[in-house]
């Protein structure tokens, strides 16, 4: 098991890590993305679905914590997830929302956190930019992203719980089954 004690000693990170942060919390905790924002004077555009399909089938319901298989086909598919399990993506997606609101406060900061069962949106142009892309408030990552960059207008879309965006591409993982 990683401690703060072996990531601060063994691995001498500490030293790297923002100073503000470390002299309130241990060193680990300052590895997590509500950590780093806080501290981080660039201005910083944050892109992520609240239902990132990785983070569901790796951190929230990683197969070593199943082994009954009960998350299979709801980390496969969305669609799948039994009424328990969505009351759980809820409160992943309200844990995370939690997480961002000092960030939310920022205002040099923009985001756009879609509701939609996916991962790495911006490099795809089916979900950075065409006429089929994710929308809120019926603009794609890109628009917002634009309107954030060149100062257009404050940036802070966050989008309604699943299923609630017909636009959002959500991966379907379960051909197979």
């Amino acid at each position: 098991m990683i401690t703060s004690v072996s990531l601060s000693c063994f691995q001498g990170v500490a030293k790297s890590l923002q100073r503000a942060c470390v002299s309130r919390m241990e060193p680990f905790q300052c590895f997590f993305p509500q950590e780093i924002v806080k501290n981080t004077k660039t201005p910083v555009f944050l892109v992520n679905p609240a239902y990132d399909f990785w983070q569901i089938q790796h951190i929230l319901a990683p197969d070593a914590s199943d082994p009954y298989n009960n998350w299979r086909k709801c980390k496969l598919n969305i669609n799948n997830c039994n009424a328990s399990q969505i009351e759980i993506l809820q409160g992943f997606r309200n844990s995370m929302l939690k997480s961002l609101h000092e960030f939310q406060q920022n205002k040099d900061g923009g985001m756009f956190i879609n509701s939609c069962f996916a991962h790495c949106q911006t490099w795809m142009a089916s979900t950075w930019h065409s006429p089929s892309s994710p929308r809120i408030n019926n603009k794609t990552i890109a628009e917002s992203v634009a309107d954030w960059y060149f100062d257009r207008k404050v940036v802070k879309e966050i989008d309604c719980p699943y299923p609630c965006n017909p636009t959002c591409h959500n991966m379907d993982f379960s051909g197979g089954l």
